[in-house]
């Protein structure tokens, strides 16, 4: 089987728009599920809602791979889970080592989701000596000392950054100095490489920020809700007594003036 160093996905020089790119992992994940369902054929709108998009962008997407479908029959689930595997360079090996095996360095290390979608651990790489020769989800941990040795030997391209955020972009430069070009950072740090090496960056704690702001609008909106609804049944309670009202029949209106021209204290029965 290839390895990752020695072939490298066709989607830039393709044109293959970024936004479609990170698209297709959605598309092959649910076609993967209709795969392992035994269902041979999937409508452009089927599968649109299961990936979470509108049916035109998914078949402009397929555009772009030269899928077109087929009319009253829809797409061929196996054909497209071969194009975008092939698309996405899953078609083969990709070796990836973890650096920082803490909490989540230990986690991300017994995903066993890695070993089903293409990509292999290939080394879990810790600073703590005291980590060393200690196996995580049956690897053993290496000393960060051999990094450069590991990736050239493994010929690794991707590498996974779990540190804290005070040595994540040291760890970044020994990682592209060592010949990895592709980077999926986990540290709460912005990190910066040269042209020609790509990052990917989840930041968990954003992702909650991001989720608190849509439930504190929501709290808003809510509050404004009942806000508006309480005003509303102020105005029908005030129209029943018909204070602040407008003249009704068998009711003298609040414009009416009294014997000395003046609006009356008491309104008349």
């Amino acid at each position: 089987m290839a390895t990752g160093r020695t072939h490298r996905p066709a989607t830039r020089s393709r044109g293959i728009p970024e936004a479609t790119v990170a698209r297709l992992p959605l598309y092959l994940r649910a076609l993967t599920a209709l795969s392992e369902r035994s269902v041979p054929t999937v409508s452009s709108e089927e599968l649109a809602a299961a990936a979470g998009v509108n049916s035109a962008k998914l078949r402009k997407d397929f555009s772009y791979l030269g899928s077109y479908g087929t009319r009253g029959v829809g797409y061929d689930v196996e054909y497209l889970v071969y194009q975008i595997s092939r698309e996405l360079g899953l078609t083969q090996d990709w070796p990836v080592v973890i650096v920082g095996i803490g909490n989540l360095g230990a986690a991300l290390a017994g995903y066993g989701g890695f070993a089903s979608r293409g990509f292999r651990v290939a080394a879990l790489i810790d600073a703590d000596p005291a980590m060393t020769g200690k196996p995580v989800a049956g690897i053993p941990v290496q000393h960060s000392d051999d990094l450069e040795k590991i990736i050239s030997e493994d010929g690794v391209s991707i590498g996974v950054i779990a540190t804290p955020a005070g040595v994540a972009q040291q760890v970044c430069d020994r990682l592209v100095a060592a010949g990895v070009t592709s980077i999926l950072n986990f540290a709460p740090t912005v990190l910066s490489v040269p042209d020609g090496v790509d990052v990917r960056k989840v930041d968990l704690s954003i992702e909650l920020q991001i989720l608190a702001f849509h439930e504190q609008r929501k709290a808003g909106e809510e509050a404004e809700a009942e806000a508006e609804a309480a005003a509303g049944a102020g105005v029908v309670a005030t129209s029943a007594t018909g204070v602040g009202a407008a003249a009704t029949p068998g009711r003298k209106g609040t414009d009416r003036k009294g014997p000395d021209g003046d609006v009356p204290a008491v309104m008349p029965a």
